[in-house]
C-alpha cells in the first residue's frame, strides 16, 4: 500500500504536519469508521469519517466521529441550505476521486464546502481517511479545519 496520495500531497504542500497510519480495512464492516477506530485502537470521537453528500443539490464534504449519526437539518443550515442528503456512492467516488471507504476530503478532484464537526476541535489529534482504504492521517484537528476551509458546526444528531 502506497503512503503517498493526493491527499498526503495536499497536506504536504500546505506545510501541514501529520503522520500516517496503516490498518488492515475490512471491507464486509458495517461501520467503516468504527472499524477503522478499532484496527487503530482509538476512541471512535477521535477517528472521523469522511461524508459526501449533497446540501440543496450541491455537493458538500462533512467530517464527523465515526460514532456519530450527521443532522441533515442541521447540515442544511451550516451551509445555509433547506435540505442535505447522502451522495450516492457512485456520485461520491467521481466527484472526490477516492472509492468508497476510502474516501479524504483532502485532495478531492473537485474542491467543494466542508464542514468538521465543532466537537472534533476540543481533541489533541484527530485522524481522517487518507486517501485510501485501510489508510488514516493523524493530524490536529485545526489544521484540517484551516486546509479545508471547513466551517465548525455542531452537526452531529
Amino acid at each position: 500500500m502506497s503512503r503517498v496520495t493526493r491527499a498526503t500531497k495536499m497536506l504536504e504542500q500546505a506545510g501541514i504536519a501529520f503522520t500516517v497510519h496503516a490498518y488492515d480495512y475490512d471491507p464486509d464492516a458495517d461501520h467503516i469508521g468504527l472499524q477503522a477506530a478499532q484496527a487503530l485502537g482509538e476512541p471512535p470521537r477521535r477517528v472521523l469519517k469522511t461524508l459526501m453528500t449533497l446540501v440543496d443539490g450541491k455537493p458538500a464534504c462533512v467530517i464527523v466521529p465515526s460514532d456519530r449519526e450527521v443532522s441533515m437539518k442541521r447540515l442544511a443550515a451550516a451551509l445555509g441550505g433547506k435540505s442535505a442528503q447522502m451522495m450516492k456512492p457512485a456520485d461520491a467516488e467521481r466527484l472526490s476521486g477516492y472509492k468508497v471507504g476510502g474516501i479524504s476530503p483532502f485532495g478531492q478532484m473537485r474542491r467543494v464546502p466542508a464542514v468538521i464537526e465543532a466537537a472534533a476541535l476540543a481533541h489533541e489529534l484527530v485522524y481522517v481517511n487518507g486517501g485510501q482504504r485501510g489508510l488514516q492521517i493523524r493530524l490536529k484537528p485545526g489544521d484540517a479545519q484551516a486546509v479545508l476551509g471547513a466551517v465548525a458546526v455542531a452537526v452531529v444528531a
